[in-house]
Order: structure tokens, then sequence, then C-alpha cells
């Protein structure tokens, strides 16, 4: 076989492989029949849009008849749990959304739990962390024993709050106090809405403290004791889908397309080099 073919089967191949990689999570692709999809949220929430893409795909999807939220994170940002959450709470308009905790969904991590249908927890997870937490660090001192001295200059009094070049007033630790005591009462009303729960009870374990997943569930934070296949048990139960459902898991960041893909690179240049076609490459920067 000349070298010619052979560039233009891999090339075949090539292409081959990305409109497989192009495809694989898109909802409703390469799956018939009634699905669920799962959508992950792991580690710290710093970001909202990945996920709320994904719901909004989901949400829209006709064979798609239930999410589920796979939740593994010990929290995050204020911002992006609201934002998640309620993009949860807008698709529940359309579609039954349950959550499956993992190892760990406390605090912003419940706080997106807590906005969908059902939730299953393992007995062991570590859950609850129902409030708010500002960290400040004051260098002030440590500043003076080096000899840095800051200068900050400001537009109003309480423009550098939480400045590490001085010590908190009375005054700065009252301001930042109301405005942690005002998003926890925004957490606390988003799970007495989202549980249907009374306001007065939820505020009473509003604490801070964790739970354990069974914790919860006596509590009312969490509806059922399982793992994932539970989750996925119930809401093929609760769409009365029949039959086993098609799930749609989410894409992973290394595939077979990656595996695949350098795997053939590589074989590209084995077939260069034993024809003796040397390849030289560098990047470099336009001249001026």
């Amino acid at each position: 076989m000349g070298l010619g073919a052979i560039g233009v089967l891999l090339l075949f191949f090539f292409f081959i492989l990305f409109y497989i990689g192009r495809s694989a999570g898109k909802p409703g692709r390469f799956a018939f029949g009634d699905k669920i999809a799962i959508v992950e949220i792991r580690g710290m929430i710093t970001q909202s849009q990945g996920i709320i893409e994904e719901i909004h795909q989901y949400t829209e999807d006709t064979g798609v008849k239930a999410i589920i939220l796979r939740i593994d994170s010990p929290g995050g940002g204020v911002g992006p749990s609201q934002e998640i959450h309620r993009e949860v709470v807008k698709a529940r308009a359309k579609k039954k959304i349950f959550t499956s905790m993992g190892s760990v969904a406390a605090s912003g991590g419940y706080y997106i739990a807590c906005a969908s249908d059902k939730i299953v927890a393992n007995p062991g997870t570590i859950t609850g962390s129902i409030g708010v937490l500002m960290e400040f660090t004051n260098l002030e001192e440590l500043f003076k024993k080096i000899g840095v001295k800051g200068v900050v200059l400001k537009s109003g009094e309480h423009k550098d709050i939480g400045s590490p070049f001085r010590e908190m007033t009375p005054e700065d630790k009252r301001i930042i106090q109301m405005v942690i005591d005002n998003v926890h009462q925004q957490f606390v009303q988003a799970v007495a809405e989202g549980r249907k729960m009374d306001r007065d009870r939820v505020a009473q374990i509003a604490d801070g403290r964790i739970l354990t997943g069974e914790q919860a569930k006596q509590l009312g934070l969490v509806d059922y004791i399982g793992n994932l296949q539970d989750a996925i048990d119930l809401a093929a139960k609760e769409v009365a889908i029949e039959g086993k459902p098609n799930i749609i898991y989410p894409k992973r960041r290394f595939s077979i397309w990656d595996i695949l893909l350098k795997e053939s690179a590589d074989a590209l240049l084995e077939v260069f080099k034993e024809k003796g076609v040397e390849l030289n490459y560098r990047l470099s920067f336009p001249s001026q």
C-alpha cells in the first residue's frame, strides 16, 4: 500500500473519531427511548456556566425524562451556587430533578441539592453545613516586624474593609456580619422552600453543623438513603419509564477519543519514519 493511500485511510479514521468525539455527551445522541441524564457537580463550586448549560440542554431535550444531579462537593462561592440553584428551580417546571449525593454534598452543594424534587444520600455522606463563612487575614503585626508599611487610598470610610494592613473596627465587623446574616437568611429560605419545611425548623439546624446522610434524613433534609443507582431507579419509577432507561453520563475530560487520537498520531509518525520521510517543525512568532 502506498504512502498516499495510508494517509487517506488515516485521515478518514481521524474524521470518524472527530465526529464521535464531538457527538459524545450531547443530549439524545446515540441513545434511543426514554433517557435519564446525569449532571456532575464536583469539587469546589467556583463557576456555574458549564453546569447551567448542561441542565438547560437536558431540559430542552424531549427524550430526557429526568435529570440527576450527582453532587460531590464541599461547597464554594455563593454566587455560582445560587445561579445553579436558580437553574434547577426553573428546570423543575419541565422535568423531574433528582439529586444523588456522593461522599460530600455540603454548604453550597446542599444549597443546589435542596432545589431538586428528591434527594438520595449515602448513609455516610457528609452534608448539611447550612451556613455562610467569610474569612479575612490581618497581617499588620507581621508587616511591622519586616518593615513593610501599607498605604491605602480610598473613596469612602469602609472601602478597605478586610484590608490586611489594619485591624477591623467594630463598625467594619458589624457591616460584614450584616452581609453574612442576609446571605444566611437567603440560604435558610431556599432550604425551607425546596424541602417544604417550616422556616423556623430549618433555622434551628442552620448553624453550620455537618450531618451524615442518615442524620439529614431524620431531619427531613434528605428523602432516601441509597447510591447513584438507587437514584436512577427512583427517577425511572417517578417518571414511569418502562424497562431499563438509557443513561446519559457526562462527557469525560479524558475519553477513548483522546487515547485513540494519540495512538493514531504515533502510528502515523511511525509510518512516515519507515518510509524515510523526516518531519521537521517549529513554532515561531511572525517577523515584524
